[in-house]
């Protein structure tokens, strides 16, 4: 879900030329490029309006199809999966890390699908398939003669890309294919909402002290206090109201998925470093790609699954 370290960059206006006066032989005076006004970004460095707009449109998305069709939960994840999967990938193989990309599209999909019929089983035997698969595809995709170049570097990126994406995707939708299946999700989706929100407005109002500058230089540890307030409150809540379970358990789900929402948008700003690019991808205006909006969500959805199994 969400981010607070930037996504896009100031843009200056380009000055239009202004139409020449009475003569030809006058041309009109070049505008003075310090007289041109300059559209400031946040300071979380956003395009808010778009961002917001976005983020309207995806969670009214969500809230209808868990309100009316909770199974095309599986469909949404899947698309946006196989959709991240491919920005993901692609970024690797412009940075020269070959990783299969059908087989863990494939894969991701087989993942997310098979863990309707058969539950964690089908969840975890499509992973191991996919792994075993990528091995063997990365070993002779360059056929049965040529040696493979940097073969353990790249089938290590794909099996952590088979668990970074498809693998903790697949808790979201286990989830709703339980009892109260929609309201869990629901707790998952609301608690990460609100990590983003609290973290972005003490980040701006309040925050001074850098937390991991090295990493991602706009998180600020009163960001972070901001996140863990808000996930708490709405843990409480949406637990209590939405399941009917015990007030604690949401303190537990609020005060586990601040950590695990902020250290899936550390992680990706990592690879992002690693990589050399500021976004994964460009689909969703003022967010990036796909992938730039499920790096919270993603390790959340394991922890939301195993704390709600365990305790509701």
């Amino acid at each position: 879900m969400g981010r607070a370290d930037g996504s896009s960059d100031p843009q200056l206006p380009f000055g239009a030329g202004a139409d020449s006066g009475a003569t030809p032989a006058d041309p009109a005076p070049a505008p003075d490029p310090a007289s041109e006004p300059v559209k400031k970004p946040s300071r979380a460095g956003r395009d808010l309006p778009a961002a917001f707009a976005v983020g309207g449109g995806l969670g009214a998305l969500v809230i209808g199809i868990l309100l009316f069709a909770p199974k095309a939960w599986l469909a949404v994840v899947a698309i946006a999966i196989g959709i991240a999967t491919w920005e993901v990938t692609k970024r690797l193989r412009e940075a020269d890390v070959l990783v299969p990309r059908l087989p863990l599209l494939a894969g991701g999909q087989a993942m997310i699908w098979l863990g309707w019929p058969y539950g964690t089983t089908g969840v975890l035997g499509a992973f191991a398939g996919t792994v075993v698969v990528t091995m063997l595809w990365r070993l002779f995709d360059h056929g049965l003669v040529a040696q493979p170049r940097n073969y353990l570097r790249d089938t290590a990126v794909a099996v952590f890309v088979a668990a970074w994406l498809p693998l903790l995707a697949s808790f979201a939708t286990l989830m709703v294919l339980e009892d109260q299946g929609a309201q869990r999700v629901f707790c998952l989706m609301l608690v990460c909402v609100a990590s983003d929100i609290g973290g972005y407005a003490a980040g701006v109002l309040f925050g001074k002290h850098p937390m991991v500058p090295a990493i991602s230089p706009k998180k600020s540890w009163e960001g972070f206090g901001g996140s863990l307030v808000a996930c708490v409150a709405v843990g409480v809540l949406t637990v209590m109201l939405l399941l009917d379970g015990p007030w604690w358990v949401g303190v537990i789900l609020g005060a586990v998925l601040v950590f695990t929402a902020t250290a899936g948008d550390l992680i990706e700003s990592q690879v992002k470093r690693d990589l050399g690019i500021k976004d994964m991808g460009t689909l969703l205006p003022g967010h990036g790609g796909i992938m730039d909006r499920l790096d919270s969500i993603l390790p959340s959805a394991f922890v939301t699954w195993l704390i709600l199994t365990a305790f509701v």
